[in-house]
Parts: C-alpha cells; sequence; structure tokens
C-alpha cells in the first residue's frame, strides 16, 4: 500500500531519454512515487484518467497533441492533478506560464530547479507551508494559449428547435434512412448536426460509446446485460428504452469486452 506521504507521478514525454533522465532526478526523493510514464499524448491522458496521480510532469512540443491539449484533457477530470510543465519552450509562453503561476522546468533539466518545483508541489498537496502558495490557474492558461475548454453535445431537433443533450442522457445512436436518430429515455431524436456515424464517434472520443455496427453506437453507461449469440456475435439490451436487442458483430466482440474491461 502507498504511503499517505507519497506524491503520486506520472510523468509525459514522447523522448524515453527524457523520461529516464526526469526518474532519475526525482529518485532523490524519497516521498516522491513514479506511478507510471507515456509517451504520447493519448497514452498520457489515459494513464493520468487510471492512476488519478498527485502531480504530472508533462512535455509540451510533442507529435499529435502537444503539452496544453494533454492538459485540457486532464483539466475534465473531477480532481485534476497539479502540472510542472517540462519544455524548451519560448518566452511567450514562459511569461503565460507565469502570469497563470504554473510551473515549469526548463530542458535541460536541473536538479535545484526541480527540487523547487517539488516544495511548491508539497505545499500544495499537502497544504503544510507557512507561506501561502496559491494553486495554478489552468483555465487562464489555457485561454491565454488559445486553447478553450470543450463544451460537448449533441444536438437534436425537437420541437421546431435545436436541443443540445448531453453525453450521458444518450442510449443509443442508429442510421435510419440516412439519418442519425438519437434514443433517450425521453425519446428518439433526429441528429442535427453530425450526419453520419463515423463523424459523430470521432467527436464524442473519450466518452463512453462504443460502435456495435456499422450502423449502431452505444453508450456502455446504459448497457444492462449482454450475451454471447451466434456465429461469434454478441446481444445486448439497453436500459430506458425496452427489452430491444443490439447484435454486436463479430469483428467488434473483442473490443467490447475489453471496453468493459473483461478481455
Amino acid at each position: 500500500m502507498n504511503s499517505p506521504d507519497k506524491i503520486r507521478c506520472v510523468l509525459i514525454d514522447d523522448e524515453l531519454p527524457a523520461i529516464d533522465e526526469l526518474a532519475f532526478l526525482l529518485s532523490d526523493f524519497d516521498d516522491v512515487e513514479i506511478v507510471g510514464t507515456a509517451t504520447s499524448a493519448s497514452s498520457g491522458i489515459a494513464l493520468v484518467q487510471e492512476k488519478t496521480p498527485d502531480l504530472v510532469f508533462l512535455d509540451i512540443q510533442m507529435p499529435g497533441k502537444n503539452g496544453f491539449h494533454v492538459l485540457q484533457e486532464i483539466m475534465e477530470n473531477p480532481e485534476p492533478p497539479l502540472i510542472v510543465f517540462a519544455t524548451a519552450y519560448d518566452e511567450y509562453a514562459l511569461r503565460a506560464f507565469e502570469e497563470n503561476a504554473v510551473d515549469y522546468i526548463l530542458k535541460p533539466l536541473s536538479a535545484e530547479r526541480l527540487g523547487k518545483s517539488i516544495d511548491r508541489a508539497r505545499c500544495l498537496i499537502n497544504a503544510n507551508c507557512e507561506e501561502k502558495v496559491e494553486r495554478p490557474d489552468m483555465e487562464s492558461l489555457l485561454d491565454s494559449m488559445g486553447i478553450c475548454r470543450k463544451v460537448l453535445r449533441i444536438s437534436v431537433e425537437h420541437g421546431g428547435r435545436i436541443m443540445l443533450l448531453e453525453p450521458d442522457d444518450v442510449i443509443l445512436c442508429r442510421m435510419e434512412d440516412r439519418k442519425i436518430m438519437v434514443h433517450t429515455a425521453k425519446g428518439v431524436f433526429t441528429c442535427h448536426g453530425d450526419k453520419t456515424l463515423d463523424k459523430l464517434e470521432e467527436r464524442l472520443a473519450g466518452e463512453p460509446f462504443f460502435r456495435t455496427s456499422r450502423g449502431e453506437m452505444v453508450n456502455l453507461s446504459h448497457v444492462r446485460d449482454f450475451a454471447p449469440w451466434f456465429n461469434g456475435k454478441y446481444v445486448l439490451t439497453m436500459k430506458h428504452i425496452g427489452e430491444e436487442e443490439i447484435i454486436i458483430s463479430k469483428g467488434r466482440v473483442k473490443a467490447f469486452r475489453e471496453r468493459l474491461g473483461l478481455a
């Protein structure tokens, strides 16, 4: 069992030597425990969601999503961790960090500067400092870098108006007559914005939706039960929409079990 005094850290950097160097420097701190490392933005986001660390050391310059986009995703968590950016970034970005009280360490890493970051993290995590230390204003940082937190809604037509649904309210999406029909506990609505399930699935990445077939996508949070069917397929039923059975095609069964943690 982890000591309650340990600061649980995740390291995210696309360069493995940089992770190794940071891990080596952190090994000098008895109250720091590295609970995971990741070499890409997507794997880093998933790791933070899985491990719920106290502190994340995050590189900025990564292929695909950069560190700011990772921060944007992490900030969606109910209790986001503290962030320390490890960066060789320009003066403009450093000014943005300083104005928003965000901690950062410059590459190449310095043991002395890293120690100051750990001291600051201790103050915020353990709330045991004599001096008052403000928690970083991550929202302002994202705004200053031109990255706004996303507000994810599914737009549907209802009574001549456009209604915005929370993803959690959506049980099932199905293609019917070249339209996406959105099933909820309160009724079935025509999707207003997205025209294909491929596009809707892409926009809902990170939400608990699963494509059971080319024409159907379900919210895994609303699955009532499932069972093996013939020819290697599965059949499942959903909460709140009757006893209608939904077929999971054979080629998607393995991914379905993995999403539920059963594989």
